[in-house]
């Protein structure tokens, strides 16, 4: 695709259409989702939903994989203690989907489990069912962080990351 055809999809797709995908009571119970998950592990789970790249990443013909890396900094994702931090996004413009673990999920779990979730939450979409996919991204992502960083009995999650989806 062409970068100003690009550009004009980018700008064309707003906040409403994010909106309209994940309405006030879907980010309520996803929002649910993600502390009761965060009571069963010592990871940190956030989830980013952007309607379209910010021109200065368009101009630059940014990835949707640059755009999402740039934004599990940026969110704070990589700045856990136990570096078991997971960031779920997706670019609404370019139907893309990303998953970026920090280092310590990463050597434990491969990238063809990531591979399995993305296209999970991609059948999910096609069907217009967003809340049902990003639901089932969190539970394979909260699995993984139980199998591999459970919480000690007594023990709870710092907690060192916000719940709530970051709406873009």
């Amino acid at each position: 695709m062409g970068r100003l055809m690009r550009i004009a999809r980018h700008r064309w797709i707003d906040e409403r259409q994010v909106r309209r995908a994940l309405e006030p009571a879907a980010l309520a119970r996803l929002q649910a989702l993600l502390v009761a998950s965060e009571s069963r592990h010592s990871g940190e789970i956030r989830v980013c939903v952007e309607a379209g790249l910010p021109l200065g990443d368009l101009w630059r013909r940014a990835t949707p994989r640059q755009r999402a890396v740039a934004l599990f900094g940026e969110l704070g994702v990589w700045d856990t203690e136990a570096d078991n931090g997971v960031l779920i996004y997706l670019l609404l413009a370019e139907h893309a989907i990303e998953i970026v673990a920090d280092r310590a999920v990463a050597r434990r779990v491969p990238a063809s489990h990531w591979s399995e979730v993305v296209q999970g939450m991609r059948e999910a979409f096609c069907g217009g069912h967003f809340e049902a996919g990003l639901a089932g991204a969190i539970a394979a992502v909260d699995a993984v962080l139980v199998q591999h960083f459970p919480l000690a009995p007594g023990q709870s999650n710092p907690n060192e990351l916000p719940d709530r989806l970051d709406l873009r």
